[in-house]
Order: C-alpha cells, then sequence, then structure tokens
C-alpha cells in the first residue's frame, strides 16, 4: 500500500465551503470506519498539536451516493502507515512525510482511490464556528491588555504590544459555535515568568469590565479580518490578521474566521477563578451576539 508523499491541498483557510477532487487513498481505520485522503479539500479538520476548534459539517458526493463526513482529523505518513492525529511520531516538515487531512466516514462506504468526490461544508456551521475562533483572538487580546500591569518582568508582546498573558498562561483553549473558552493556570511557574497572580479573583470583576470594554470599541469600529497564508498546503504557516484603526495585528492560526468584527454583531466575555489542586484556574467564556 504506497499513500500519498504531498502535503494536502486545504481551501478553508480563503473561506471555502465547497470543491471537487480527486481520491487519493482510502483504508478502514482499526475501528471500522473509512478514512479517505483528497488531493484538495475545503473541510477544515481538527489539528494534532493544538485541537481547538473542531472538524467542519461535511458531505461527499460520489457517484451519486451522498456520504457523510463523520470526523476530520490531521494526520501524517510516510508513504506506508497512516497515523493520526496525537499518534503522529514526527513533527510538521519531516523530510520524508507528508501531512495530510483524513476525512472519516461510515465503514460501509464505497469509495475509492481514483474516484471524484464533490466536498460541501455546512455553511453555517462554519459562520458560527469562525465568529467563536474570532471572538476568542479578540478576547485575548483584550485580556492582554487588561492584565497588562500586572507583569513585573518584561515578556514577550502580543501583536498590540501588550504582554501576552494569553500566549504564556493559556492551558486549554476550545472554540465552539458563536463562543470560546479559554482557561489558564495562574501557577508557579507563571509567577516565575513575572506575572502577579495575588489579588487576581478580588479584581475580577473590574478585569472583566475592562475587557469587554475593548471589545465594544473594536467590534464597533468593523475592523476587517483575513487570514495571510504562505501557501496553500496543509503545513504552510497561516496567520489571523485584524486591521484596527491604526494598527494591524498579527497571530498565527490554522483555523477559520469571520471577515470583519462587523459580522459579529457583538462579543462579551465571562471570567471566572477556581482551585485545582492549590493551582488558581482563570476561565474566560467568550460569547458572540
Amino acid at each position: 500500500m504506497t499513500l500519498p508523499l504531498e502535503d494536502t491541498l486545504v481551501g478553508y483557510p480563503s473561506g471555502e465551503t465547497v470543491n471537487s477532487a480527486t481520491v487519493l487513498h482510502s483504508e478502514h481505520l482499526p475501528d471500522g470506519r473509512l478514512a479517505v485522503l483528497l488531493e484538495r479539500t475545503c473541510v477544515h479538520p481538527v489539528d494534532a498539536g493544538w485541537p481547538d476548534q473542531g472538524a467542519d459539517r461535511a458531505v461527499f458526493r460520489v457517484a451519486g451516493a451522498e456520504l457523510s463526513v463523520l470526523d476530520c482529523i490531521v494526520g501524517a505518513t510516510d508513504g506506508r502507515t497512516l497515523h493520526l492525529g496525537r499518534e503522529i511520531p514526527v513533527g510538521k516538515g519531516t523530510e520524508g512525510w507528508a501531512f495530510v487531512v483524513v476525512h472519516v466516514l461510515a465503514g460501509a462506504a464505497v469509495i475509492a482511490e481514483g474516484d471524484r468526490a464533490e466536498v460541501t461544508v455546512d455553511p453555517g456551521h462554519r459562520a458560527r464556528t469562525s465568529a467563536g475562533h474570532t471572538g476568542c483572538h479578540l478576547a485575548s487580546l483584550a485580556l492582554n491588555r487588561a492584565l497588562a500591569d500586572r507583569w513585573k518582568k518584561d515578556t514577550r508582546p502580543d501583536g498590540l504590544g501588550n504582554p501576552d498573558f494569553d500566549g504564556v498562561a493559556i492551558d486549554v483553549s476550545l472554540i465552539g459555535e458563536n463562543t470560546s473558552t479559554d482557561t489558564y493556570r495562574l501557577g508557579k511557574s507563571l509567577r516565575r515568568k513575572g506575572f502577579m497572580t495575588d489579588g487576581v479573583t478580588d479584581g475580577l470583576a473590574e478585569v472583566e469590565d475592562q475587557v469587554n470594554a475593548s471589545l465594544a470599541d473594536w467590534v464597533a469600529s468593523g475592523a476587517a479580518v483575513r487570514i495571510d497564508r504562505d501557501g496553500d498546503r496543509l503545513t504552510d504557516r497561516r496567520y489571523w490578521v485584524l486591521e484596527l484603526p491604526g494598527r494591524t495585528v498579527r497571530i498565527p492560526c490554522g483555523g477559520t474566521h469571520a471577515s470583519s468584527l462587523a459580522d459579529l454583531g457583538s462579543v462579551r466575555v465571562e471570567l471566572s477563578t477556581a482551585d485545582v489542586g492549590g493551582t488558581i484556574v482563570l476561565t474566560m467564556g467568550t460569547f458572540i451576539g
């Protein structure tokens, strides 16, 4: 069995939701479902390294049959074996390996190498998830701004020049439809980097108000959003770009996004803290519309 040794071409960064492509490979997974590789896809997969955004909802149309895509995930192959998600043994860009988008279909699906597939993504689900992802980035910038005076050591800046609390403290980020949830551990490691955790819980309402005020100002600007990319392959570097008045923000990101802050309607956050095994965990829920 020989698998393709080129990274999959992807159209979702440009907003593509429909494409036609040739099936390069199909094989049954250990759980009985069918894994399908295409030369090109508009379906956003779950990333192996940072699985914050879930897979698009999509269907294949092949030889008159409509086949639901049950899951979509990043995989990698050395030309002999297909590895999925967390099981990938090498990093992106490793010589002799290809990183591919793996579409998972029901095991009874009839699809073979050389077939032509018409791929369609659910545009409503894509739009709501993209709004959630854009709101997540925007909220992280607003949180960084609100916490900027809590640093007593220099730390790396974010796209607006504020200390990048989000980038340094993030533990888990989950993108949903018109929402996102981000959790941050305020432990010893963060304190060693210079962040002052004392009093965070007591001052949380004020921080939340500051975050929401920044979000309201930015959304009111209707600033344009776009994805810049180094190429059309799955592993090519991509960036979320926000054109705020007088300032351009760039954040590395492989997800999908709204094309304007005006599309979001409104963005607000709710902040909470909890003690988890002696460590304060800050949770930020972001809500669109």
